[in-house]
C-alpha cells in the first residue's frame, strides 16, 4: 500500500462514524495530526532530493543524517532547526570537557552521534529499549566515522549511574514519561554528581517538570527552557523559500502532542 492509500485508509476510518460532539474535536484533531504527518513526509521527499542528508545548521551542523528518522519528525532534524531552544545548551555541553554522555533514549542517534563528531576526547554512551533505534544508531556512528566512540546499549537502571560518579558526566535523557522512575530517589546519589538535560513529558505526565525540579533543587542549579515552535531559519535554501507557508511550518514542526520543556540541570557539586 503507497503512503497516500495508507493515509486516506486511516483518514476514512477516522471519520467515517458518528462520535459525540466531545469525541468529534478529539477525532478531528486526530484527523488533522494524520494529514499534517503525511504533508511533511511529502516535504521529506523534497528535501532529500533537493538537498540530501546533511544537517544545515545548529550544533550539529555537517553531520551525515539519515534518510528517515526511527521516531518521530525528520525534517526538522537536517534543517537543524529541531528543538532549536535547547540548541545553546547542546552547545554549551559540546564544549563542557565531558568525560561521558550518557544518551538515554537516543532513538536513531541525532544526538549520541552528532555530539561525537564534536567531542573526540568524549565517550558516547546511548541507549534505547528498541532494536530498530539501536541498529540505525550504529549505522549512523559508522557512516559518520565515529563507531569507535559511541557505545549503543539497551536498557540503563538506576542503579547504572553509580558506575560514573568518578567521570565528568552528562544525562542526556528523553525517554517518553519514563524519567520519573529513572531519576528516582535511588539515582539520586550518583546523580548529584552529575549534569542533566532532561525532557520533561509534562504532555504525558502532568505535574512531572515540578516534580523532577524539586526532586533535584537542592543539588542542581536548574534552567526551564519551553518551546512556543517557533523556529528561526536564516539562511536558508532557495527550494524552501518556494515553499508555501504551511509547509514552511510543517517542515519544522516536530510532531508534539503538547508540551515537553526541558530541565538543564547543572549539579553544584562540580566545577564546570
Amino acid at each position: 500500500m503507497s503512503l497516500n492509500q495508507s493515509v486516506r485508509a486511516q483518514s476514512l476510518e477516522l471519520l467515517n462514524v458518528n462520535p459525540s460532539a466531545q469525541q468529534e474535536a478529539v477525532q478531528l484533531n486526530n484527523a488533522l495530526r494524520l494529514f499534517s504527518k503525511w504533508r511533511s513526509v511529502l516535504i521529506q521527499n523534497t528535501l532529500l532530493q533537493l538537498h540530501g542528508t546533511q544537517v544545515m545548521h545548529g550544533p550539529l551542523t555537517g553531520m551525515d543524517f539519515l534518510s528517515q528518522s526511527s521516531e518521530g519528525c525528520h525534517v526538522a532534524k537536517i534543517l537543524g532547526s529541531y528543538e532549536q531552544p535547547l540548541q545553546p545548551y547542546i552547545e554549551a555541553a559540546i564544549n563542557g570537557n565531558y568525560e561521558t554522555i550518557l544518551n538515554i533514549g537516543c532513538a536513531e542517534g541525532y544526538y549520541a552521534v552528532g555530539m561525537a563528531r564534536r567531542m573526540p576526547k568524549t565517550s558516547i554512551l546511548a541507549f534505547d529499549l528498541d532494536p530498530n533505534a539501536q541498529k540505525v544508531c550504529a549505522e549512523l556512528a559508522i557512516k559518520n566515522n565515529v563507531k569507535e566512540r559511541v557505545q549503543i546499549g539497551a536498557l540503563f537502571k538506576a542503579e547504572d549511574f553509580s558506575a560514573y560518579t568518578n567521570k565528568k558526566t552528562l544525562v542526556l535523557c528523553d525517554i517518553e514519561g519514563s524519567e520519573r522512575e529513572l531519576l528516582g530517589a535511588s539515582a539520586h546519589p550518583a546523580l548529584s554528581n552529575m549534569d542533566l538535560i532532561v525532557e520533561s513529558h509534562e504532555c504525558l505526565i502532568p505535574g512531572i517538570t515540578q516534580e523532577l525540579i524539586d526532586r533535584f533543587k537542592t543539588s542542581h542549579d536548574i534552567a526551564i527552557v519551553h518551546d512556543n515552535g517557533l523556529r528561526s531559519l536564516n539562511p536558508m535554501p532557495d527550494w524552501f523559500n518556494q515553499l508555501a507557508h504551511l509547509d514552511q511550518l510543517l517542515a519544522t514542526w516536530e510532531w508534539r502532542s503538547g508540551p515537553t520543556p526541558w530541565l538543564v540541570m547543572k549539579a553544584r557539586a562540580i566545577s564546570n
